[in-house]
This record gives C-alpha cells, structure tokens and sequence, in this order.
C-alpha cells in the first residue's frame, strides 16, 4: 500500500521532479564517466605494457642519491656494455637477446619549419634504435625500417601533427651535436599510442649520434618457456656478474603503470572532487523539491494521517519517492557517464593519446558509486523534508495550507549555525596566523569546511535581512512588481535559504580560486621585478642547455654576459646531523649581479667564495648560522663539506632555494659529471637596446626550438599563462555545479508558481497585467540570485584571503583582490537570475485567471 501510494504521487508530480532528477543526472554522469574513463585508459595501458614487455630487462645501475635513477648527468642517457648482450644471451633459458637505444632527451625538429615535432602536453619524445623484437609496439605501416646513416623513422600520429611524410627532412638535436635525416619509414601502434612521439635509427647510428659512444641503453631479453621470468632474473644477474638493474615483465609494467598512473589520478581526482561538488549543490535542489511537495500537499497528508496513516509511514512515503527519483536519476546519469567518459577519450586524442571507444571499461566500480552518489544523496536531502512531512497532524486536511510552526527549529538553527560559524571563522583566523603552512592549510581546510557548513545553517534566518537590503531600491524602480518580488522572496526564507545556497557554493569557489590565482599571479610578478635584474631567462626545458647553446647564446651582439644554473641533485647534512635531500641551485659568477639576494645575514658574494646560501626558514629549523659547516653529498658519492656564507630572507623569489657556485662543486664533482644548464640567464650590455638585443638571442638560438626564451614581460605573461590555464580549468569543472545551482533557481520558481497558482489568479483579477506578472517573478529571481552570490563572495573572499595569508612566507607575498571577477560574478548572478526566470515567468503569464483562482 505504501509502495503504491508513493509510486502514485511520485509519477503524479513527475514535472515537478524533473529538474531535480536532472541534478542527480548531471552528478552521477560526472562519476561514473570519469570512473569509466580512468578504467579504460588503464586497462588500455595495461594491455599496452603487458604486450610490449620483455620477459627481462637488463638496465644500467642506479647510480643517482639513494639507488635513484641518474640519467641526465651532462644531458648523456646511462648505458650499458655491449658485450652484456653475449652474456645475457648466454643464459640457460633466454631465447633472444636484443641490445636497444632508447633516450628522452633528444629533440626532434622539421627543418623546413625550425619548429619543434612532438607533444606539448608533457608525454616524451623518445628516440632510439630500430630492432626486431618478438613484442614491438609498432610497426612499419609506410615505407621501411632505417638502413643508414641518414635514415630515419617516424611515427604515424607524430608524423601527422607535424605534416611530415615519406621523403621529408627531420632533425635531431642531442648533447652530440645536430644530425639530419631523411625519412624513409612511418610506424603505427600497434594497441594505443599514449601520447609520445617516436623516431628510431638504425643501431649503428643510433650508437653514434644519440650516446656517443658504442653501447646499448638496455637489453631486452625473451626466453625460450623453460624457465620463469624470476628464475630468467635470477640467473641472469649471475651470468652479468650484476651491477645492473634487472626486471622481469611485471616489474616492467608497475614501473610504467607508475608513470602514467600519476596524471590519470590526478586527473581522476579532480573530476571526482567536482562532481561531489556538484552533488552537494544538487541536494540542495532535492530539498527544495520535496520541501515545496510537502507543502503543497499538506492537506493530502493531512488526510492521510487522518485516515490512519502513521508518522512513520508518511516518512517513509517521502523516502520512497526520493528512492525512486535517485535510482531513475542515477540509472539514466550512468548511462550519460558512457557519453561523458567517450567526449572525455576524444579530449585525449585531441592531445595525443589514442584510446579506442571500442575498449570502453565499465567496471563495478562506476555503477556502484553512480548508485551510492546519487540514491545516497537524494536520500538524505529528502529526509528533512520527509521529517517536516510527518509531522503534519490530521488537523491539516482541514486548512488550506500549512506546515508545522519552526520557532524551536529556527532557534536551534541559529545556535548551531552562530557554532559552525564562528569555529570556521576562527579557524580561518589561525591558519592566516600560522607559522608553518603545512600547519595552516591544515586550519584552513578545516575552516572552510566549517564556514560553508555555518553558511548553509545560516542561510534562511539571513535570507529576510539581506533580501530587504539587496530589495530594497525594487519597489522604487519597478512599483507594485518590484515590492511584490521583495516580498516573494522573503516569505519563505528556509526556502530561499536553500536555493541560494546552492549558487552560493560554486561562486564561493570561484571568487576563492580568483583571489588565490590572482595573489599568486602579482606575487610572482612583483618577485621577479623586485629580484630579477637578468634581462633574459633562457630555459632548457626537458633537456637542459648544451655547451653548444651556451656558446651561442654568449656569442649575440648586444648581450654583456650570461649566467648559468645548474640543478644539482644534493644530501645535506647539518652540524645537528639532520639530512635532507635537495636541489643545490649551482650558478656561475655573475649570479650575483644579476640577480638580488635578500640578504638577513652574512653576504651574497661569499657564494662565489666557496659557501652556500640557505633559506631563512631551513637555516631556522636547523638552527644554522653563517659559519655553520654543512656535509653536501652528491651522486655517485662525491662528497665535500661547505660553510653557510648567506642566510636569505623568506618571501622571496628564491625560497627553499640553496645556492652554491659551479666552481665551488666542480672541484667535487667531475666536469663529466655535472649536469647540463638548466637556465642560463642574459643582460644587455650597456647601451644595447632591450628589444634589439632580444630580437638578436632568438636568432642566435633560433635552431634550438626546444628553448624558452623570454625578457622579463615575456616571463611575466608566461608565468600568468600557466596560472590562468589552471584557473581556467577549475572555472570549467565548477560549472557544472553552477548549472545545477541554476537549475535549483528554476525549480524553486517553477514549483513556486504552481503554489501561488491561486494567488497569481487574484493578482490578475485585481489588475497586475501579465508584463508586470512577468517581471515579478523575474525580480525574485534575480533578488534570490544576488543573495547567493554576495554570500559566496563574501565565503570565496574569506577563502581565497586566508589561503595567500597561509604561503605568504612561501612566494605568495602579496594579496590581489580581482575586483573585475567580483563584479562580473555579481554581474552574472543577475543574468543566471533573469535567465532562471524565463520559464516559470512565461508559464506563469499564461495562467487562465478565473481557473487560477478558482485552483484549490
């Protein structure tokens, strides 16, 4: 019986439902499409490495800090011994042994163009030798294998992008110098291509021009069955006599799974973050619904109560039509999610990274958390209204309308709201206030939970104070519709509370993420003004900068002098035998006149004297002072022992950083040893012409794509860019719960309309004129919309302020507010609102004015 009643109210206000079933849509679409979609690109890459990898992979030793990898010294991949493959081979149980080249530091360039071939969006270039093995991920699909040395293959996607074909010219540019090849073959993947782009040469060549010197990079080896791949592992590390890195095919594949498992979960989380975002603005919806349901059916509970109907069974009457529309909402949302998770591969391909929409995974995983989220979420925000609707008494089938009375409600709702409030806010206050930021963001994480919780408490008792003040011009501008829609507003502030609230939320993230964004924007740029006195910053990227690049950026008219910096992997070890590992920032001599060192004690010029300069926090933690000696141990166990010359001051550009002069490490370190520039830093000569000279560096290194280049604004927009493009996809993922919040708009006037369908008639009957009914409901909406997003301004501004306050001592110095934002925020709160409006103000003035009043 009870099933049957809720079926029976549940599909008799289906209208009124559907935009909330939309938000449960929209949420659970969000989640079970980015589930999809992470499940299918890593089994994509499952399938991928697991056909590719050979049984066992001999790799030369770890030789970097602590068994790390150390590949790049002087821009050179490690190698191996040829004669490693007549060992390996010689094992009981190997099959094939195949000597490989394989580097990710080479560049590859279309000559033609001088334009860098390959992926911005930070996959590897990988370039290499063409051997046969039994597990190829490609093969030759245009043309033929390399036969020589000016022969060279490219593959598909790569050669695609770039415009290259069969007979064209490509470049390669290593620590070795430039080489020029023809291209003589085109290879495809053969499962997926995950974003890299692929040049290979014959062995020979590859020997000559990628290492320098006749080697191989690893060994692959493929064995005949009779054996394990660890016992392969095992008996191979006996017949090299070990030193070297072996990994079975499993080992192979964790390593690589590592590698790209990195983005997708980062990229995997962030979604999921949003989507829960979008739910939480979502439930407010559902309340709304069923609150406004509830209310329009007092008189129906009323009757039921009366009949015998009992609290309980009235509660779980709501509870049904909610179970219903979340598992309809979520049905339909996972199925919408195979559609988001297929736009979100073809995102991926557009990128570089081909994934087959025939190798869809739709794994437990996405329908059961699509089920949790949206039936769990549906459920508890119907069960507030559900409770309300229990207490109905059967006395109410003899009104009209009403519910019971919320002075007791209201009155703990302020005291809870006033706790959550204040908690938060005082939270807010000691993260501001911390001295270390793992310590604040700890706070502030807290208080910003605390604050929205205290918000959404709060929202109705606010609702009639700031309406009053934000409506306060409406009866003045627009007469009896402007008082009316101030008045509507107000009347049923629980309500109003909640469909703000929703705004509220996705707007208090934006101006948050605007405010920090906008701080970490001018920080940075005040920083390099304030420090940087270079007048060029020339990065090496992935591949650091070669003697050869140096020499040409030295050589250009115009230019005084270049500094270089080198990032050198580092173990130091205070006098209080603390060890951290760091990067010694390792500069030449000029570093000093090019850059301003701010200075708490000792000098910068003792850099160049032999010392090191420390940051003020580490040397605060250490206990360190100028004198102080400190252990500096580097890869390959060299060793020296360096006194802190400078201590510079926190909240500067060079934060965290310890310097050290190239000098001063290379009489540790071999110059073979020493790892390629990775910045090299210009001033103009005096005189010289800022732009000219500028002009000239990039046509000094014009063949040298792969490089940065920038004066000072160049860098300044650069680093604007970086940030804006994040800030730009978080504005793109909290539209979505922003589309809800809006939904939330419309479905509160729509519902709101059908429950002053009567009053709407009388309205017409004594003389309000459809444009002036219009404009009523459009007011309200737009008074509703502001209300949401002066609160999320005033949350977002709390938000964002607190978060520069907590790494001001980290780079964010300086607070920016983006007044432009606020206002565009407001600005289009006002548009949400008119927008939100349309329908129920459309609907509402076609209203037959006798059969609305005469509407029971």
């Amino acid at each position: 019986m009870l099933l049957k009643t809720s079926l029976r109210s549940f599909f008799a206000h289906k209208g009124r439902m559907a935009l909330s079933l939309i938000a449960v849509v929209l949420s659970v679409a969000f989640v079970s499409g980015t589930l999809v979609f992470s499940n299918t690109a890593t089994g994509t890459f499952d399938r991928l490495f697991a056909s590719t990898a050979s049984d066992i992979s001999v790799q030369p030793a770890k030789t970097g800090l602590d068994g790390e990898e150390d590949d790049d010294a002087r821009g050179r991949t490690a190698t191996l011994p040829v004669d490693v493959v007549e060992k390996v081979a010689a094992t009981t149980g190997v099959k094939q042994a195949i000597g490989q080249i394989m580097i990710a530091n080479a560049t590859l360039v279309n000559p033609v163009t001088n334009k860098a071939v390959g992926p911005t969006s930070g996959a590897p270039t990988l370039t290499g030798s063409w051997t046969d093995t039994p597990r190829s991920s490609v093969e030759v699909t245009s043309g033929h294998a390399p036969q020589g040395p000016d022969q060279i293959v490219l593959d598909a996607d790569t050669a695609k992008k770039a415009g290259l074909g069969l007979g064209g010219r490509l470049r390669v540019i290593t620590v070795e110098g430039k080489h020029d090849f023809s291209i003589v073959g085109i290879v495809s993947f053969k499962t997926t291509n995950p974003g890299a782009a692929l040049a290979f040469l014959d062995t020979a060549t590859a020997q000559q021009v990628l290492l320098g010197t006749t080697a191989y990079t690893s060994v692959e080896v493929f064995g005949d069955g009779s054996r394990s791949n660890d016992q392969l592992k095992a008996d191979a590390a006996g017949t090299t006599g070990g030193g070297y890195q072996i990994k079975t095919a499993a080992e192979q594949k964790e390593e690589n799974n590592k590698s790209i498992g990195s983005f997708l979960g980062f990229m995997k989380n962030a979604m999921l973050g949003f989507a829960v975002v979008s739910a939480l603005v979502g439930g407010f919806l559902i309340v709304n619904t069923f609150s406004m349901l509830v209310a329009q059916r007092t008189r129906e509970i009323g009757l039921l109560r009366a009949v015998g109907g009992s609290r309980k069974q009235v509660n779980r009457s709501v509870l049904v039509e909610a179970l219903i529309l979340g598992v309809l909402g979520s049905t339909i949302g996972i199925g919408a999610g195979l559609g988001l998770a297929v736009g979100l591969m073809q995102l991926m391909k557009a990128v570089g990274m081909n994934l087959n929409t025939d190798d869809l995974q739709i794994g437990p995983d996405a329908v059961v958390y699509g089920y949790l989220l949206g039936v769990g979420v549906t459920l508890v925000a119907a069960w507030f209204p559900a409770r309300r609707a229990s207490r109905i008494a059967p006395i109410a089938a003899l009104r009209d309308h009403g519910t019971p009375a919320e002075g007791r409600s209201n009155t703990v709702r302020t005291v809870i709201g006033l706790v959550l409030t204040a908690g938060g806010g005082g939270l807010l206050v000691l993260a501001a206030k911390a001295d270390k930021a793992a310590t604040g963001g700890a706070y502030l994480g807290l208080g910003v939970l605390l604050t929205l919780l205290g918000f959404v408490v709060l929202g109705p008792l606010l609702a009639t104070a700031v309406i009053r003040v934000l409506g306060a011009l409406l009866p003045a501008l627009f007469g009896p519709s402007g008082k009316l829609a101030q008045r509507n507003a107000m009347r049923n502030p629980r309500r109003t509370g909640a469909t703000a609230g929703a705004l509220m939320i996705g707007l208090a993230l934006v101006i948050g993420a605007s405010v920090f964004t906008s701080s970490m924007v001018k920080s940075s740029t005040e920083q390099i003004d304030k420090s940087v006195g270079a007048d060029y910053i020339i990065s090496g990227g992935r591949t650091g900068l070669s003697t050869e690049m140096v020499t040409a950026a030295r050589n250009t008219p115009g230019l005084d002098h270049v500094t270089e910096q080198k990032n050198m992997p580092a173990k130091l070890t205070t006098p209080d035998g603390n060890t951290t590992k760091s990067f010694l920032a390792a500069v030449s001599e000029r570093f000093t006149d090019d850059f301003r060192l701010p200075v708490t004690s000792g000098t910068a010029a003792s850099v160049q004297q032999g010392s090191l300069a420390v940051g003020e926090e580490y040397a605060k933690e250490r206990n360190l002072k100028v004198g102080d000696t400190i252990k500096v141990e580097y890869a390959k166990g060299h060793v020296q022992s360096l006194p802190v010359g400078v201590v510079l001051a926190k909240g500067s550009l060079f934060d965290g950083a310890v310097f050290v002069a190239i000098d001063t490490v290379a009489k540790a370190v071999p110059a073979a040893e020493l790892p390629l520039d990775s910045s090299v830093y210009g001033t103009a000569a005096a005189g010289a012409d800022i732009t000219r000279t500028l002009a000239a560096l990039e046509d000094s290194l014009k063949e040298y794509p792969q490089l940065g280049i920038k004066d000072q604004a160049g860098y300044k927009d650069l680093v604007q860019g970086q940030v804006n493009t994040l800030l730009y996809m978080v504005y793109g993922l909290l539209g979505l719960a922003i589309v809800v919040a809006v939904l939330g708009v419309v479905n509160t006037l729509a519902l709101s309309v059908v429950e002053r369908t009567r009053e709407i008639g009388l309205l017409r009957a004594i003389g309000l004129s459809r444009r002036q009914l219009r404009r009523m409901i459009r007011l309200e909406s737009v008074v509703i919309a502001l209300f949401g997003a002066v609160l999320g301004t005033g949350l977002g501004l709390a938000w964002g302020i607190t978060g520069q306050q907590v790494l001001k001592d980290q780079g964010l110095a300086t607070l920016a507010v983006p007044v432009g934002t606020i206002v565009a925020t407001l600005a289009a709160s006002v548009v949400i609102g008119l927008l939100a409006a349309l329908v129920p103000a459309f609907r509402a003035g076609r209203m037959n004015v006798l059969a609305a009043i005469a509407t029971d």
